[in-house]
């Protein structure tokens, strides 16, 4: 599959984003910021990614945080996962939110997140009276223990 992108003018010199390794699900997004950007414990931030795409019909591209970041910086996305959807033409941004209780600096072309690439199922509505039955019901939050 090949998606169509164009680099606004803040994210050129920056590589397009790429999979790190064979078998990754998710390519890296960067931070297409001139200076550096900190966020304060408990701030959030949209941080640019200098790219807009044309993702095919029939498919989206899903927006989701780094393990790294999450774990090493507390730093995470909010709207997660975040979704890019086919006839969306406008900037992609990343909303970061620092969870943590210290401040953590984004500096230019910094991993800020990792984009997925995943075909999307359209359902219809069939009003009915009753639901078939389930073995789990109407067990909600927390219903199988711990």
């Amino acid at each position: 599959m090949q998606i169509s992108v164009h680099v606004l003018p803040h994210g050129v010199g920056l590589p397009l984003p790429r999979y790190m390794t064979q078998d990754a699900a998710g390519m890296d997004l960067l931070a297409a910021i001139d200076t550096e950007t900190t966020l304060a414990p408990l701030q959030r931030a949209l941080i640019p990614t200098g790219l807009t795409m044309a993702i095919p019909a029939g498919w989206e591209a899903q927006i989701r945080p780094r393990s790294g970041l999450a774990f090493k910086h507390g730093v995470t996305i909010l709207n997660s996962p975040g979704t890019i959807d086919a006839d969306y033409r406008g900037e992609v941004g990343v909303l970061l939110v620092n969870l943590s209780g210290e401040p953590f600096v984004i500096r230019r072309g910094e991993r800020i997140a990792q984009m997925v690439v995943a075909p999307v199922a359209r359902a219809e509505w069939l009003p009915v009276e009753t639901l078939a039955t389930s073995t789990r019901g109407t067990g909600g939050f927390g219903h199988t223990g711990r």
